[in-house]
């Protein structure tokens, strides 16, 4: 990439933060933290759920208000604290966060546009002259997207570059004012993208570098960092864990800042299942984009299901769990045949399956209810007394899984949503698996969930499958599916193409075999591994 040489011809610092600290009901969210972003630099952001990320970029975007003593420059010019709202763009500072802020019902243009709109006094618009200046923007950055198109219609990677350049576009509009290139902050723009458009998201990074910003990329993912970035600080319990020239460290580096020691990847002994008994078949399931899938899996398998992004994978566990209708299709448990199509979610749970999908607040838990609520929701007839839910024993449960898969805080009166990422996921994963399922169906476990977190994770998955309990996972992390996979199947155009077990499972070769099934036509014969 061509990166930015930070402080060249001695400018100042496009970002200056010093002594930043702020807590909560007496908790320190950030301690004293330092961080500098130089003029025409990447940099990126990371740490654990709860290093403190998310309370920085909210100070910074004007949501909290730090603790007297901090101070903030941007391009050598203090920044009046606590930062208002109102002031972002004045200030040059433009945010872009995971779930974008993109109204779905309204063009492309509109959307670009919208703030401007808001703040423009004009009786007239010409939407013709404006479609001709949004093309031009697009252009600029080697992007083909139509400005006449409703946001909805959008694949999910097009939505996030629209948001990005909705934001420099803001920055390049009060450049005049700040005096310097802008600062464009990228809050956990990828995980929703499948690999190719992840690269795309990074071309349009280099190119807003190249026209004068610099960006800030906050994320869980360390190889992104290792791919765009110049330099990277790394967060750890509310204070600078360190900063890390990138082109000179590694991804062995980057954890130990990250997790205060050495941690060695969770790997599952592939084939170690592999004398088990066959006690679950899944025969022709179609749905979505799913043809006429069928699998037979032994007792505590892990199987992975993975490809490009519309190929079918992903929409596996949902058919089977009946949160969307299946056309066709037969699940057989220890010998006993439910037809697929007629299963919803409560008859899934009552036969032993249990659903973990990638979307954690909007369809895996409830964010405003409590951990308590959340934990028990599957097994509130064992609280239910004469009158009344056992409350107590409730939280009693609830404190008791805490503790045993390590959810940081462990108070199971906070609600699901004050909690970070990771912590989220290990409360869920916590609810199904105290139900012990037969079946337990994944989409994505690990998606936006830090590097010690999803160890532990993968931990949990792994002896719960050692149990006999079967695993089906869907996911593009193919890092992750190497780790705890006794199988990974690859789908192209809605059918199973390639089987890779053993030895053959890598993070290489199944990225190799992804990126090569669109070439591969026929479907593939399942075998059992050996």
């Amino acid at each position: 990439m061509t990166h930015g040489v930070a402080g060249a011809g001695g400018l100042s610092p496009a970002l200056a933060i010093r002594n930043l600290s702020k807590s909560f009901g007496g908790a320190r969210a950030l301690d004293g933290v330092d961080l500098t972003v130089e003029s025409g630099e990447v940099h990126g952001l990371l740490g654990q759920n709860g290093s403190g990320k998310s309370t920085l970029i909210k100070v910074l975007s004007g949501y909290h208000e730090p603790e007297s003593g901090a101070t903030i420059e941007l391009n050598g010019r203090a920044v009046p604290l606590p930062i208002k709202a109102g002031a972002l763009k004045r200030l040059g500072l433009a945010f872009v966060h995971q779930h974008l802020g993109l109204v779905p019902s309204l063009t492309v243009l509109e959307n670009l546009r919208i703030g401007d709109f808001a703040t423009e006094t004009r009786w007239f618009i010409d939407w013709r002259k404006e479609r001709q200046r949004a093309r031009a923007i697009f252009e600029r950055f080697e992007l083909d997207i139509n400005p006449r198109a409703t946001v909805a219609e959008l694949p999910q990677v097009e939505r996030a570059l629209l948001a990005i350049v909705r934001a420099f576009e803001q920055v390049r509009a009060s450049q005049a004012e700040h005096g310097g290139g802008g600062i464009l902050v990228l809050d956990e723009p990828t995980p929703f993208l499948p690999k190719a458009g992840v690269e795309r998201l990074f071309g349009l990074v280099r190119n807003i570098v190249k026209d004068g910003a610099s960006v800030i990329f906050v994320s869980h993912d360390i190889d992104e960092c290792l791919a765009i970035t110049d330099r990277a600080t790394v967060l750890r319990d509310g204070r600078v864990a360190g900063t890390l020239e990138t082109r000179q460290s590694s991804h062995d580096d980057f954890v130990e800042l990250i997790v205060g020691r050495r941690v060695a990847a969770y790997q599952v002994e592939h084939g170690m299942r592999a004398d088990r008994a066959i006690d679950i078949s899944i025969e022709g399931l179609s749905g979505g984009a799913v043809q006429d899938f069928s699998i037979d899996l032994k007792a505590g398998e892990i199987v992975g299901l993975t490809g490009l992004i519309g190929s079918g994978f992903g929409d596996v566990p949902y058919l089977l769990y009946g949160a969307t209708r299946a056309e066709a299709g037969a699940l057989s448990i220890d010998g006993c045949r439910h037809a697929v199509p007629p299963i919803d979610p409560a008859r899934a749970q009552r036969i032993g399956l249990a659903l973990l999908p990638s979307d954690r607040l909007g369809s895996g838990g409830i964010g405003g209810l409590s951990v308590t609520d959340n934990v028990t929701l599957p097994v509130l007839v064992q609280f239910l007394t004469m009158t009344k839910l056992d409350r107590r024993a409730m939280a009693r449960r609830a404190r008791e899984l805490g503790e045993a898969y390590d959810v940081r805080p462990n108070h199971p009166e906070m609600t699901l949503d004050s909690l970070s990422g990771g912590n989220q996921q290990k409360v869920l994963l916590a609810k199904w698996l105290q139900t012990a399922p037969r079946l337990l169906l994944l989409d994505e476990p690990t998606q936006g969930v830090d590097v010690g977190a999803r160890q532990q994770i993968y931990q949990a998955i792994d002896q719960a499958s050692a149990k006999g309990m079967t695993v089906l996972c869907s996911s593009t992390d193919y890092e992750q599916l190497a780790q705890i996979c006794d199988r990974v199947l690859v789908f192209a155009r809605g059918v199973v193409v390639r089987q890779l077990s053993g030895d053959e499972i890598s993070k290489e070769r199944i990225a190799e075999q992804v990126y090569s099934s669109l070439s591969l036509r026929a479907p593939l014969a399942i075998e059992m591994a050996s």
